[in-house]
Formats: structure tokens, sequence, C-alpha cells
């Protein structure tokens, strides 16, 4: 890690408002290499949102392995399954596009890490609009889960998991691709 680098953390880290009653000169490289882990990992589920609301779909794939095990039967009844993650955006692209809008949000974000593997669980919302058909909204409220391997690239998304907890409004503006 660069001097410039762990003097920016040393910064972050005396200016957090609560460090557990750890000092930062008591931060080791250790805990400034998770410190940059953990908001690598943030930004990479963020992003991954960013790039799917501005259908972006070079930048979204971006973020994921070739193989990515997708889990997303609490939306569409489909068993978990393995794909190749251009088949993943694919998918996306085919749905959110033209006339069809999405925004997602991510929060309270929940980080585990374990050598060259990390998990990150959060709270989620999507909201998909589209005219043509009554009420133009449909949003789903869930938890999303993304595992990651690190590589010699950074980390890549391997499994991408969204589990419905709530979802209203029109089923025609989520089963119908934007046109």
């Amino acid at each position: 890690m660069n001097t410039l680098t762990r003097l920016a953390l040393y910064a972050a880290v005396t200016a957090a408002p609560d460090m557990g009653g750890v000092a930062a000169a008591e931060i080791s490289n250790a805990d400034l290499q998770r410190l940059v882990d953990e908001r690598a990992l943030i930004r990479i589920v963020d992003q991954i949102d960013r790039a799917v609301d501005a259908q972006d779909w070079t930048r979204a794939r971006g973020y994921f392995a070739e193989r990515v095990r997708v889990d997303f039967s609490s939306l569409s009844g489909q068993p978990e399954t393995t794909i190749p993650a251009d088949d993943l955006i694919a998918g996306w692209a085919g749905n959110l596009k033209g006339n069809k809008t999405s925004l997602h949000l991510r929060t309270n974000h929940d980080i585990a890490i374990d050598g060259d593997r990390a998990s990150v669980k959060s709270n989620g919302y999507a909201w998909n609009r589209m005219e043509g058909n009554g009420d133009p909204l449909w949003e789903v409220w869930g938890t999303y889960t993304a595992e990651m391997a690190r590589g010699s690239g950074g980390w890549e998304v391997d499994a991408f998991a969204f589990h419905k907890t709530h979802e209203r409004g029109n089923d025609w503006v989520k089963t119908t691709p934007g046109r």
C-alpha cells in the first residue's frame, strides 16, 4: 500500500465517528486492507445498479466473472442456476430497454471477507416504469447477495441473488420488455 493511500485511510479512520475505542495509531496494514476491500466491494454492487439503470451493459458486464450462479427465483419462479455472465447481462438488456426505465438502490451492506472470497448482503429496492398498459409502475423490495472472488484484475461477482420480501404495482411492467 503506498504512503498516500495509507495516509488517506488513516485520516478517514481518524475522522470516523466511532472506532470502538481503537486509535488510528493502532490500525494495522491488515485493517487498512480490509477497509480498502470493503469499499471496493460496496462500490462494485452500487456500480452494477448504476450501470443497469443507465443501460450501460458493457460496464455492467465488467463486474462479473465469466460464469455466474444466479438466483432470482422469488421474482421469476425459475430455480437457481449457473449461466455465462453474458447471458445474465443479455437478459437484463432485453428487458430494460427503450421506453422502460429502472432505479435500483441498495443499503445496509453487510460484508464478509475470507481471503480471496467475499460476500455483500444488502437491502434492496427496485423500481421499473413503462407506459402502455395501465399503472406504469412496478416496484420490489428485498435482499441482494453478491458473492465475489478476488483475481488478478480485482474482485469479480461469481454469484448474484435477489430475494423478494414485497412487491407492488403492475406485473405487466415487470414482465414486458421495453420497446
